[in-house]
C-alpha cells in the first residue's frame, strides 16, 4: 500500500496539480499506510473510522489552481457561505455531481462532505478526496475536481464577457491565472509511424499514444480513450483504464459481437465501431483538453429553448474553429453519444462532445490522430481569447496564451 501511496503523491506533482512534498496520500491495507509523515494527518487519519474508505488523498493545490479555486469558492460580499460549485461539464455531471465547499478544515466536517461526494473543497487549506479501493481512486477525484475547476472558472468568465464587464473579483482572479497557464505544446511528440498491421505493433503503438496524451496534458487524471482498428477487430482501451498505463488494459473487440470482450472495454466502444464503419481510418483518439472543452459549452443563445439541455439535444450546427460541436451522454441509449459523435468524426477527422471532450482519427497510425487532437486545443486555446478580446478589448494578456 505505501508504494501505492507514493505512487499516486507523485503523480499529482508530475501533472502540476500540487507541489512537490506537499500532497498526504493515505491507504488502508492490514495497516493506515502514508506517503509521508505530516501534522496533518493527526486531522485526516479519523475519517477512515468515519467513512467506509480505504484511501484518501489530500493537498493543496498548485497555481494557477489555488487561485481558480479560492476564487470560485469565495461568497460574493454579504453573500451566505458557498455550499457546493456545480461545474456543467459532462464529466462532473457523470462522476462527481457537484463538489461540496467545507469551511472546516476537521475530521467531522470533511466527513459530512465526502459522505455524499468524492471529493471536497476546504478553502485555504487545499482539496480533500477518498476511493473505496486503491488510492488511485483519490487521485482520479482529486485530478477531477481541478479539472471541472478550471472548467467553471474559465467558462464563467466568457459568460461574464458576453454579459458585459466581469465582476471585480473573477477579473482580478483571472488576470492572475492567466500569466500561470502552462505554455500550450507547439509540437507532437515523435509517435511511432511503423506499420499497425499486428497486434504486438498495435499495443505498442496504444501504449505510447496513451502516455502522450496523458504527458501532453490533453486529458485530466487519465480518462480519455484510444481504440485501432485490424481485420475487423477493434483493439480498445478499457473502461476506467489509465491512458497512461495501457499494457495489460487493452481489449480485442471482433466487429461482429462474437466476443464478450467488449464487457470490460470502454463505453464508448460503440461510438468507435461507428466510425471505423463510416470512415477510412484505423486510429481514434479521445482525450478532455481543456479549452476544448470549455469552447464546446460558450453559446450566445440564451434564448434558446434548449438552453441548459444542450449536452442533450442541442439542435444548433455549431463549431468551434472548424471543429464539429455535437450533444451526447456517455456510452449508448437514446441520447447517447454513440448517435451523434460518429457522422461528425467520421466527416471532419475531429469533433468535439459538448462539455465531455475532444476526438481525433488517423488514417494510418496515431502520430496522425495525435498531431489533429493537439492542433485542435491549441486552436480551441487561442480563439477563447480572441473571443475575449472581440467581447471586452484588449486583454492586457501574455501573447502566447
Amino acid at each position: 500500500m505505501k508504494t501505492l501511496c507514493d505512487k499516486y503523491a507523485r503523480k499529482l506533482v508530475e501533472q502540476g496539480l500540487c507541489e512537490a512534498d506537499t500532497a498526504l496520500v493515505g491507504g488502508l491495507d492490514a495497516e493506515l499506510e502514508w506517503n509521508r509523515h505530516d501534522p496533518r494527518i493527526a486531522v485526516l487519519a479519523p475519517l477512515f473510522d468515519l467513512l467506509p474508505i480505504n484511501s484518501l488523498v489530500f493537498a493543496p493545490p498548485a497555481q494557477p489552481y489555488a487561485t481558480i479555486i479560492d476564487c470560485l469558492a469565495k461568497p460574493a460580499p454579504g453573500a451566505p457561505p458557498i455550499a457546493s460549485l456545480r461545474p456543467d461539464d459532462t464529466e462532473t455531471r457523470t462522476f462527481l455531481h457537484d463538489i461540496p465547499i467545507c469551511t472546516d478544515f476537521s475530521a467531522p466536517a470533511m466527513a459530512a462532505a465526502l459522505s455524499r461526494r468524492k471529493a471536497a473543497i476546504i478553502p485555504g487549506h487545499g482539496i480533500v478526496s477518498c476511493g473505496t479501493v486503491s488510492p488511485e481512486q483519490g487521485f482520479v477525484h482529486y485530478s477531477s475536481t481541478i479539472f471541472a475547476c478550471f472548467v467553471l472558472f474559465f467558462g464563467r468568465y466568457l459568460a461574464q464577457a458576453r454579459q458585459g464587464v466581469p465582476d471585480a473579483e473573477l477579473r482580478a482572479a483571472f488576470e492572475t491565472v492567466v500569466p500561470r497557464l502552462a505554455p500550450p505544446h507547439d509540437a507532437p511528440p515523435k509517435l511511432s509511424t511503423a506499420p499497425l498491421d499486428s497486434e504486438d505493433a498495435i499495443l505498442a503503438a496504444m501504449a505510447e499514444a496513451g502516455r502522450a496524451v496523458v504527458g501532453h496534458g490533453l486529458v485530466d487524471s487519465f480518462f480519455g480513450n484510444i481504440s485501432c482498428l485490424l481485420d475487423e477487430n477493434i483493439y480498445i482501451s478499457q473502461t476506467g483504464s489509465s491512458l497512461d498505463e495501457l499494457e495489460g488494459c487493452i481489449d480485442r473487440c471482433p466487429m461482429d459481437g462474437s466476443s464478450t470482450a467488449g464487457l470490460t472495454a470502454s463505453s464508448e466502444l460503440t461510438a468507435h465501431e461507428d466510425v471505423y464503419r463510416r470512415a477510412d481510418v484505423r486510429c481514434i483518439l479521445h482525450g478532455h483538453p481543456r479549452f476544448s472543452v470549455i469552447m464546446s459549452m460558450d453559446c450566445d443563445r440564451n434564448d434558446c429553448a434548449d438552453r441548459g439541455k444542450c449536452h442533450l439535444k442541442c439542435t444548433q450546427c455549431r463549431t468551434v474553429e472548424g471543429i464539429p460541436i455535437v450533444p451526447g451522454e456517455v456510452g449508448t441509449g437514446p441520447t447517447g453519444l454513440c448517435n451523434t459523435l460518429p457522422p461528425a468524426l467520421a466527416s471532419a477527422g475531429a469533433a468535439i462532445v459538448h462539455g465531455h471532450g475532444l476526438f481525433t482519427s488517423g488514417r494510418d497510425t496515431f502520430a496522425d490522430a495525435f498531431a489533429t487532437l493537439l492542433d485542435a486545443e491549441n486552436r480551441c486555446r487561442r480563439e477563447y481569447f480572441r473571443r475575449l478580446d472581440t467581447l471586452l478589448g484588449n486583454t492586457a494578456l501574455p501573447t502566447d496564451t
